[in-house]
């Protein structure tokens, strides 16, 4: 992980790099490896991306 993405919250991520689109279709579809891709594509930690996951409802 490069940090480049250090202080930044989950969306400006997204956002920043140009992954919030395919992050917001991924959710609609109900993707969960393609969020989990993404999420860490941003270098989120697993540790961070489940919450997220569970917040979208995309597991239990």
């Amino acid at each position: 992980m490069d940090d480049k993405y250090r202080g930044m919250t989950v969306n400006e991520r997204l956002f920043v790099s140009g992954l919030m689109d395919e992050f917001d279709k991924a959710v609609e579809e109900k993707d969960v490896d393609k969020v989990i891709s993404i999420l860490k594509e941003v270098e989120l930690t697993e540790g961070n991306i489940y919450p997220i996951l569970r917040n979208h409802n995309l597991i239990e």
